[in-house]
Order: C-alpha cells, then sequence, then structure tokens
C-alpha cells in the first residue's frame, strides 16, 4: 500500500472535501474519490460518509484515520530528514497566523528565513483565531501562530513572546496629550471592542473588572485592522498591543498611551497538533521565529537598563527582570505583571 494514498485518505478526512485534498495532492477529484473506493475495497469496509455534507469519516473511518496520520506525518518527515541530511533546507513548511501578528513582522521573519534557505517554500496565510485552530487540528498547516494559547487534548501551545499592551486613541481624544492613564480612568468611556467570543476581549474586560472599570463598547469587530480603522475617526478607544498599532503612531493617526500600574501583555504563541511530527523545514522556521523574539526581548531589556541607569553609574550593576514565559496551558489571557 503506498504512504500516497494514506495521505490523499488524510486530506480528505481531514479538510472534510475529495476536491480540496485533490488540489492538496496534485490530482482530480475523481483520482481523490478512486483512492479512497480503492482502500475501502481492500479494508472491506466503508470509510467516508459520501450522504453528508461536509464528508464525514464513518467509525471505521475515524478509527484508519487517527491510525494513518500518524503513520503519514512520521514518514514525511523522515523522508524530508533523509533527502536533506547532507542538503541545504529545501522543503515546505504551512503557517496559519491570526491578523494581528503583524504583517511587517512576519515578511520579515519569511524573508530572513528564505534567504538563509532559498530552496524552502513558505506558505503563510491570515485567519481567524479559530479558524488557525481548526486548520492546525485538522492538519492543513504545520504549525499557527495565535494570542492567549493553550494545550487541549488536540493542540500542543509553546509560548512565543509577549507584546505590551497600551490605550490607544484617536489624536483627536481628550486622552491623547496624557502620557500615561490609570485603567480605572476609562470606566465607562466609548471603546471600541473585540468581538466578545475572542479571548482578547474577555481579557480586556477582565483587566477593566479587575481595576473597576467598565468599557462602554459602541463597536465590536473580528480583527485590529477594522478596530484601529475605527479608532482614527474618534469613535472610541481601546487596549491594543503596541506592535500593532506602529505604523499608524508613526504617520500620526493614532496615539498610544501608557498604562500605570501593572503592565498588561498579550501572551502570543505557536500551536501544533498534538503528536504531530514536524519535518526539518518547519522545524527550521519555528527555530527561526523563537531567535528572533529572544532577541527582541534582549534588545527591549539592555533599552531598559540604559533608560533606568543613573549617570556616572559605571561601576554598578544593573540588570532588567527578564519577562516571564506565559503558561501555554493556563487561560489567564492578557498577563499582569509586578
Amino acid at each position: 500500500m503506498h504512504v500516497k494514498s494514506l495521505k490523499v485518505f488524510c486530506d480528505v478526512v481531514g479538510q472534510r472535501s475529495f476536491s480540496r485534498a485533490a488540489d492538496e495532492n496534485g490530482i482530480s477529484q475523481s483520482g481523490a474519490s478512486q483512492v479512497v473506493h480503492q482502500l475501502e475495497e481492500r479494508l472491506g469496509v466503508k470509510l467516508i460518509d459520501r450522504s453528508k455534507r461536509p464528508l464525514v469519516p464513518t467509525p471505521e473511518g475515524e478509527m484508519y484515520y487517527h491510525g494513518c496520520r500518524q503513520i503519514v506525518r512520521r514518514y514525511y518527515a523522515l523522508e524530508e530528514d533523509i533527502r536533506t541530511f547532507h542538503e541545504e533546507v529545501g522543503g515546505r513548511v504551512a503557517v496559519a497566523s491570526i491578523y494581528s501578528v503583524g504583517l511587517s513582522h512576519m515578511n520579515d521573519c519569511v524573508q530572513e528565513f528564505l534567504s538563509k534557505h532559498p530552496k524552502a517554500n513558505v506558505r503563510l496565510q491570515y485567519q481567524h483565531p479559530q479558524t488557525v485552530v481548526r486548520m492546525v487540528a485538522s492538519d492543513q498547516v504545520d504549525f499557527g501562530l495565535v494570542s492567549y494559547p493553550r494545550n487541549t487534548k488536540a493542540i500542543k501551545a509553546v509560548a512565543w513572546r509577549e507584546e505590551p499592551m497600551a490605550l490607544v486613541c484617536s489624536p483627536q481624544h481628550e486622552l491623547a496629550g496624557r502620557a500615561s492613564v490609570w485603567l480605572d480612568e476609562l470606566d465607562g468611556r466609548d471603546f471600541v471592542g473585540f468581538d466578545s467570543e475572542l479571548q482578547i476581549r474577555r481579557e480586556m474586560d477582565r483587566a477593566l473588572s479587575s481595576h473597576g472599570a467598565e468599557a462602554h463598547v459602541v463597536m465590536e469587530f473580528d480583527n485590529i485592522e477594522t478596530i484601529k480603522r475605527a479608532i482614527e475617526i474618534n469613535a472610541g478607544i481601546s487596549l491594543l498591543p503596541t506592535s500593532t498599532v506602529v505604523r499608524e503612531v508613526q504617520s500620526g493617526t493614532l496615539v498610544c498611551v501608557e498604562l500605570e500600574g501593572r503592565p498588561l501583555v498579550r501572551p502570543l504563541g505557536i500551536i501544533t497538533r498534538q503528536g504531530k511530527e514536524l519535518g526539518k523545514t518547519a522545524r527550521r522556521f519555528i527555530q527561526l521565529l523563537h531567535d528572533k523574539a529572544e532577541l527582541s526581548e534582549a534588545a527591549k531589556a539592555a533599552q531598559i537598563a540604559s533608560e533606568s541607569a543613573p549617570l556616572f553609574a559605571e561601576s554598578e550593576d544593573y540588570s532588567a527582570a527578564e519577562d516571564s514565559a506565559v503558561e501555554s496551558d493556563v487561560e489567564h489571557g492578557v498577563s499582569s505583571r509586578a
């Protein structure tokens, strides 16, 4: 039995579609259907319930899928390792990311990776957070980048980096001239918020509530780009990661106001499917993401140290406190640190 046939079957089940699985494997839709039919004849059972849309595996198909998926993963990871044993990285890595990770940030990562490994192929797509998790769980991508990562039965989450958050408002807003604000000062103010089902919205509400404040949400959106456009027309304020508004702050269309008290941060993480065997290309790309995050943290620590060091204190030692890593299996979202 060919591993390629098992991969086609796994893609049909994972993507709930013969046509999408066919595209993924470079064959026709009828070819994908024939592959599954041949497997069914060999096993003497029905693997796919074709009467339902989207397609679903039968109980036997579900069992076969879980077993085959492990075989396929291990085979292709091993094949890539052997093929590139004496060569540079030249495989493909598919990544799904939430929109707010930043197009420019990921663009830089992709360009740096391809400059080091010109034979590699990086397929990066931006999706809604729930879609990213679903794509990782169904093996449509190698790994995903999400905020507030957590472990589940299907998902393994690893901390990646933390992003400081700030009050973001229009230059015309009355708070725009402030150097800093306390969260309790935001009670009752008009907010442009995230959709209520998103984790970042729940954590924002929780942070405000812990300071006795409640946002008056006048608009809700599922992505940061639309929220920023609403803030620019002074529809309200919001709490956003500072890395997502760098361009607007530089151009003067938005203002960042520092939050007093314990800093708020948004944790970002890298998620993979539990038990997934990543190929060399995916592993190298993840390593690059971690390396760049560590360089960024080191640069911030150096900046903090230089800003806080008094004049003529060369003989004294000053060390910036390291950011504590986000525990990926703890659902506490926006983190507070002393």
